[in-house]
């Protein structure tokens, strides 16, 4: 049994689609079928389910599904933790933040380029489903983003501040001096919001999904930016964290009154997988950060 053939295997496994699967892996569809086949010939048994519609994991499959994933993992950990040993900071970083995160980033990354320039950084920017799906899939090496509603198996989340929705205006909107904003006032006004799936809005929905309000809901968005655009050159109210418009400018915030909005800033990991030293000290510049420290007392980081 090869390292391959449990990666060709979970990837296999995780997608259910020959297809897609040796697309992702890079290789052909008849490499990726011959390497199953192999392993299950050495394991005598079958993995996998095959028709002419479907794909599916037969009660072998399943079977085998963990240890191939915790295989992996620890094959994985291996070799970054090797590496890191070797060349303590060094390498490359992958990294997801959610829009609501990025504003907060930019001093810790221009400070972590400074003290560790050989290390490569990616930044991946998108929603917070498919940034948990890329940690699964070990495609980043953790995730800045709220703390979800729905429990991930294989991750941990540690608490990085707490944070609340605002009301977001211009400074020259009728709302811009108030001190706080109730749910019954924002039926007065035209509202852009970010789409649903992004944290804010999963929030927001949660709040309201009790009350008897009707909102006057003019656009709706997925991108953060353009949303802020709109706010500040229209008289449209949106809602979003708090976090979302720090150091925006001609932007206010105004806290929900009377709600349980709390929303816990997380830093996201697999679970008993190998941290890498670069990964530990970007968390150390960021809890540091008069960005975070702004808005919470930090929790304990790893």
């Amino acid at each position: 049994m090869e390292l391959r053939q449990l990666r060709y295997f979970l990837k296999a496994a995780e997608t259910l689609n020959f297809s897609e699967a040796s697309k992702e892996l890079f290789i052909t569809q008849s490499t990726l079928s011959q390497q199953i086949r192999q392993l299950e010939r050495e394991l005598g048994v079958s993995l996998f389910q095959r028709n002419s519609h479907e794909v599916l994991l037969t009660e072998n499959g399943e079977h085998l599904l963990p240890y191939a994933r915790k295989t992996i993992i620890d094959a994985d950990t291996c070799v970054e933790s090797m590496n890191d040993l070797k060349e303590m900071i060094g390498g490359t970083l992958n990294i997801g933040v959610t829009y609501t995160f990025s504003p907060l980033l930019t001093d810790s990354l221009l400070e972590f380029m400074k003290s560790y320039p050989k290390v490569k950084l990616n930044i991946y920017y998108k929603p917070m489903t498919e940034l948990m799906d890329m940690l699964q899939q070990r495609e980043v090496d953790f995730v800045l983003a709220f703390k979800p509603t729905r429990r991930y198996e294989h991750i941990e989340s540690h608490v990085l501040f707490n944070n609340r929705l605002n009301v977001v205006v211009n400074e020259s909107h009728p709302l811009a001096g108030h001190k706080s904003v109730s749910l019954s006032e924002l039926e007065r006004y035209d509202i852009a919001l970010p789409t649903l799936g992004l944290q804010a809005r999963n929030t927001f929905d949660d709040i309201c999904s009790n009350t008897d309000h009707e909102y006057n809901v003019r656009i709706e968005l997925n991108d953060v930016s353009i949303l802020l655009k709109l706010i500040r050159e229209t008289s449209y109210v949106t809602v979003l964290a708090e976090t979302t418009i720090h150091d925006e400018e001609k932007l206010i915030g105004i806290p929900l009154d009377g709600v349980n909005d709390n929303m816990e800033g997380c830093v996201h990991l697999l679970k008993n997988a190998y941290v890498k030293n670069s990964a530990r000290e970007f968390y150390r510049l960021l809890s540091e950060s008069n960005s975070i420290k702004k808005y919470s007392a930090l929790a304990d980081l790893i």
